[in-house]
């Protein structure tokens, strides 16, 4: 099992890579946002932030399924992220 930490900083990375995969493309395509882009930007930050508020959840009874779960919807989130990234045209 991860520790909280490490869970932190997977969800860090995680949605942080993707933003940064956003802005390449803008810079790669456009050099400007667009709606679509704009909108997998700010539903990364959402996902990041409902992420660390279930991290953070103290009154959760078995840790070890709970931050099993978490780092399951961040796999879940993120690739469902990159696949609209994928698709941005």
């Amino acid at each position: 099992m991860a520790n909280k930490r490490d869970l932190k900083k997977d969800i860090n990375y995680v949605l942080g890579d993707i933003i940064e995969a956003v802005y390449v493309w803008e810079l790669s395509n456009s050099e400007k946002p667009t709606k679509e882009s704009d909108a997998i930007i700010e539903e990364a930050i959402v996902t990041f932030d409902d992420l660390i508020v279930k991290v953070n959840d103290k009154s959760v009874e078995n840790k070890k399924a709970h931050f099993k779960a978490v780092k399951q919807e961040l796999e879940d989130k993120g690739r469902a992220l990159i696949e609209k990234i994928n698709k941005l045209k």
